[in-house]
């Protein structure tokens, strides 16, 4: 006769995590020996962008006029070229209420907002978005900075947001975002922007970079050496460091993760192989890296800065310089 004893009842994942667990480790390997090939959007053109100048409380009005004319003439081009939806999007940010730092209409665009008086700021947040964030996509990312911006000055009088959209992100679906090549092309103008944004801030200010998903991998390769007071990894795959001392950096590491962030699944590995750095090694919030967790209760991987989240208020707390106050995870 056959074992009629009952079988041990097994856990099944759910199906969507375990095809994540099966899929993305094949990616990984696939962004190394599989060359990109998402053919890249047709070009949108647009004026080369205004010059840099030395930034400086007296200079910072015309940089935002110019860049503001800069973006109004790509809204033109891309008129002209056939593309509304990008002539939209760059004719936002030419409106007399936007503060741009930088601009470049050029390709899939990238662009340096502010919120708030840099002059006057004694507390400064800067945002390092993550993949598929370009001009096309930007009211997102603006609505993010505005939220956080609107949450800071609920609590005090002089603070700034800025929207550092200085790179390439790279696309969610594709090879390139499981590599730091985007993010190591990011690192040192992240760390350039930076100890320009010091020039025109009052002195003593603090700074904190609050950086989401693959902002995370940009900020982490950008750690050493970065004047600034705070980071705080949210929704992050992890920065390639073992650990918060391995940033060498002397901010303060926070991380966050929300349970609704379907990040959770992507496996924490890295390896070095044929010159390139494939998956972005340990977990940011495993009490292995040793960063300072804190709570984003319910968020998924787009929402961490939604207003009247708890995300949103601890990422308040630690650009307010009030660690005291954060809500540990």
């Amino acid at each position: 006769m056959g074992n009629t004893a009952p079988r041990p009842k097994t856990h099944r994942p759910h199906p969507l995590r375990a095809v994540r667990r099966t899929l993305l480790p094949a990616l990984l390997t696939a962004a190394v020996v599989v060359p990109l090939a998402g053919a890249a959007r047709p070009g949108i053109p647009a004026p080369p962008p205004a010059p840099l100048t030395t930034l400086t409380p007296s200079t910072l009005h015309a940089t935002y006029e110019a860049n503001r004319e800069n973006a109004a003439e790509a809204a033109r081009m891309a008129a002209a070229h056939g593309d509304p939806h990008r002539a939209a999007a760059d004719q936002a940010l030419a409106s007399p209420s936007r503060h741009l730092l930088t601009f470049d209409g050029r390709g899939e665009g990238q662009a340096t907002e502010v919120l708030g008086d840099l002059t006057h700021a004694q507390h400064i947040a800067v945002l390092v978005p993550g993949s598929d964030t370009s001009l096309d996509t930007y009211a997102r990312f603006h609505r993010a900075a505005a939220s956080l911006y609107e949450e800071l000055t609920r609590h005090h009088t002089h603070v700034a947001v800025v929207a550092w959209l200085g790179y390439e992100t790279p696309a969610t679906v594709g090879t390139t975002v499981a590599t730091t090549t985007r993010a190591d092309e990011a690192a040192p103008r992240l760390r350039a922007f930076v100890h320009r944004l010091h020039t025109v801030t009052p002195a003593g200010a603090h700074v904190s970079l609050l950086c989401h998903s693959y902002g995370s991998v940009v900020c982490g390769r950008a750690a050493p050496g970065l004047d600034a007071d705070d980071i705080a990894l949210v929704g992050s795959p992890g920065t390639t460091a073992d650990s918060a001392a391995a940033l060498h950096t002397r901010a303060r590491i926070w991380a966050a993760r929300g349970t609704g962030d379907w990040v959770a699944d992507v496996p924490h590995i890295r390896a070095d192989l044929f010159g390139t750095t494939v998956g972005f090694g340990t977990d940011p919030v495993s009490p292995a890296f040793g960063a300072r967790v804190f709570d984003a209760a319910g968020a998924d991987h787009s929402g961490y800065f939604t207003p009247g989240s708890a995300s949103l208020a601890n990422l308040a707390r630690i650009t307010l310089d009030a660690p005291s106050e954060v809500t540990r995870g």
